[in-house]
């Protein structure tokens, strides 16, 4: 007894994968597709997209070609499901076209120095088209401090890599300043913004020592939670609560302004 593979009426669709997605999954949440599709919500779909992107991080880790592939497939189903859900919002709907051609005007707009004339200076790595991008992004969320958009929901490590960054790149480097590194960590040679190390070691394309400046960092990192553990400590909340400190330090520093010389 032969079996056949389900399969979507022939249409213009088919001739562009991405397109036939975006109609498989139209017919998936449409009355008389899948029930328990039809039942999803933005809100009940999060622990999957979460899912997806962790497992997509682990198979790009790990090496993993054709898991990468399957899980970017799983990542680009959480984008369609989620337009194809807001598609039918009675306050405020959009599709998947909305959501693509958001991106690409942002795109668009964010990179100047590709699709306008816009001169970006040289010499200095990408720090001139990071300040470019900060610019461009501030003048369209008008935010008032460089915290606003971190989502809390983000672990505490994750968090605070991205507090850190949008610190020192506004300037406020000195409010996020801490300790000195353990003797591991800074005997690794300094990294150059462009990614080549200075220093002994030092490669033209910096992939060998960025290699062991990870594990060295990776080391330091997993020793300080071996500590706290043994010291009776959560890692995450013990870090949670030094961050909330330095974003205090920083709201204070955005709202004092910069010093002015007397």
């Amino acid at each position: 007894m032969s079996t056949t593979e389900p399969s979507l009426p022939v249409t213009a669709a088919a001739a562009d994968p991405l397109r036939e997605a975006v109609a498989v999954m139209d017919r998936l949440y449409s009355p008389g597709g899948c029930p328990w599709d039809r039942e999803q919500t933005h809100e009940s779909l999060v622990r999957y997209l979460l899912e997806e992107a962790h497992e997509l991080a682990e198979a790009i880790e790990t090496g993993d070609r054709a898991g990468t592939r399957e899980e970017l497939g799983d990542l680009l189903l959480q984008v369609l499901f989620h337009a194809r859900i807001a598609s039918e919002d009675a306050v405020d709907p959009f599709t998947v076209d909305d959501v693509a051609a958001d991106l690409v005007a942002k795109l668009v707009r964010r990179h100047p120095h590709v699709f306008a004339d816009t001169a970006v200076a040289a010499g200095d790595g990408h720090a001139a088209l990071h300040a470019q991008w900060d610019r461009i992004k501030q003048q369209e969320k008008q935010r008032e401090s460089v915290l606003e958009g971190i989502p809390l929901a983000q672990g505490a490590l994750a968090r605070a890599q991205k507090v850190v960054s949008r610190a020192q790149r506004a300037g406020l480097g000195g409010v996020v300043a801490g300790p000195g590194p353990t003797a591991e960590v800074a005997a690794v040679p300094a990294l150059s913004p462009g990614g080549a190390t200075h220093g002994r070691g030092a490669t033209s394309s910096g992939a060998q020592d960025g290699a062991a400046d990870e594990g060295a960092y990776g080391r330091e990192l997993l020793d300080v939670v071996r500590r706290a553990q043994a010291d009776g400590v959560d890692a995450e909340s013990a870090l949670r609560g030094a961050l909330r400190e330095v974003e205090r330090a920083i709201v204070a520093a955005e709202t004092a302004g910069p010093t002015r010389p007397e």
